[in-house]
Parts: structure tokens; C-alpha cells; sequence
């Protein structure tokens, strides 16, 4: 049996693939995808996207409060998302170490890499939440779902 939070995340699977069906517009697309997570999830405080640009990680588009425009290279939990090339999900950001608050009001946090279609990393989808411990890996697991979707 699907729990309830995977069942949502299915509902926003169909609904992400029929918006984004017809558009190849890699920009229009995480657009939707950050849109639809940020208000069809509860308990998100910022949600968005960091793209690879010229080896930096710069800012993309994203839903929430202010972000920080370039994230220091190699360190933070986006960072981390890239160099193991796998999801990080982290109960206490305060707890990890090189942590990059761009909002102190910030507890808990997860990164899903962003793959291009030659299986390299071209960025992250970032979800916060003032709430600590506030994702686990059942979001792991829908959020990696709706990535996979730009690809198509």
C-alpha cells in the first residue's frame, strides 16, 4: 500500500507531466516543477533551483523568501547533492557542517541533483523548511520522481 505523502507526490507527477508535456522549455519546466511543489507541499519555506553555471552554482528559479545568488563552491548541502551525485536529506542544518544559511530561520533541508541527458549533474532542486526534521525519504523518493520528469 502507497502512503499518503508518496500518493501525493504521484498526483503532482501527473499533473507536472501533462503541464510540462508540451513544453521543451527547460526554464518553463522547473519553473512549474518548483511552483507546484512549493503549493501543493505544506511546511516549505523556500523552494528552488541551482543550475552549474560556468562552475558556479547560481541561483535559478525558485519560490520563497530572497536567496543567495551564488553558493560558495564545494560547501552546503547543495553542494554536497552534486559531489555525491545523490539526494541529501538533512533533519538539522545546524547540525551539518558547512551549512550555507540564506535564511537563518531555515531547520531542515533537502537537495535532489539535477541530471542532464548525458547522465551529468547540471544543478539542484532545493526544498526548505523552518520545521526541523521536516523531510524524509518518502520526499526523497517523490521529489526524485518529479526530477525525472525534466528529462523527458
Amino acid at each position: 500500500m502507497v502512503s499518503p505523502k508518496l500518493a501525493r507526490y504521484e498526483r503532482i507527477r501527473q499533473q507536472l507531466a501533462e503541464l510540462i508535456e508540451q513544453v521543451p522549455d527547460p526554464t518553463a519546466r522547473r519553473a512549474t516543477l518548483v511552483a507546484l511543489i512549493h503549493h501543493k507541499l505544506s511546511g516549505l519555506s523556500w523552494t528552488g533551483c541551482y543550475l552549474l553555471r560556468g562552475g558556479q552554482l547560481v541561483v535559478d528559479v525558485y519560490q520563497g523568501p530572497l536567496a543567495c545568488l551564488v553558493l560558495a563552491d564545494h560547501q552546503g548541502v547543495c553542494w554536497a547533492a552534486i559531489d555525491r551525485r545523490q539526494a541529501v536529506v538533512v533533519p538539522d542544518v545546524n547540525a551539518f557542517e558547512g551549512h550555507i544559511p540564506c535564511d537563518s530561520r531555515t531547520l531542515s533541508e533537502i537537495v535532489v541533483p539535477l541530471f542532464g541527458s548525458d547522465g551529468t549533474v547540471v544543478g539542484v532542486l532545493d526544498l526548505d523548511s523552518h520545521r526541523p526534521a521536516h523531510f524524509d525519504d518518502e520526499d526523497r523518493r517523490g521529489l526524485e520522481s518529479l526530477v525525472a520528469l525534466l528529462l523527458a
